[in-house]
This record gives structure tokens, C-alpha cells and sequence, in this order.
């Protein structure tokens, strides 16, 4: 899965530890996602889609081979 998370972030003027508290996740958990290492629950993309006023869909982009 493909993300997005940096680039909106970076967008949006905001740190790792400002986006994961706002997301009320770890700064590690924020990183993790970043590096591709984590896909985050539903829950946590959700409140990144509200955060970013994205759809999901647009944060995180999944591989049709992933599916």
C-alpha cells in the first residue's frame, strides 16, 4: 500500500508529532505508516481522511496485486 501521508503533512504545515496527536497515535505509529511498514486500521485512516479533508482513498493507495 501506497501513502500519501508525507506529502499531505508536509502540505498541511504539520509534523509527525502533530499529525499523530491530532490522530491520537503514536509519533512512531505516524512514521511507521509513512515508511510503508504499517497499514493503519480503519479507525486511523478515517481520522486521517477527516484531518486531511481527503477521502481515504486519496491518503492511501493500494496495489490491485495487494487486494
Amino acid at each position: 500500500m501506497k501513502t500519501r501521508l508525507r506529502e499531505l503533512r508536509a502540505r498541511d504545515s504539520l509534523n509527525q508529532t502533530q499529525l499523530a496527536k491530532l490522530a491520537k497515535v503514536s509519533r512512531q505509529t505516524i512514521s511507521l505508516i509513512e515508511r510503508e511498514e504499517y497499514i493503519p486500521s480503519l479507525l486511523i485512516a478515517k481520522r486521517m481522511a477527516k484531518i486531511f479533508n481527503e477521502p481515504i482513498e486519496n491518503i492511501f493507495i493500494f496495489d490491485e496485486e495487494e487486494l
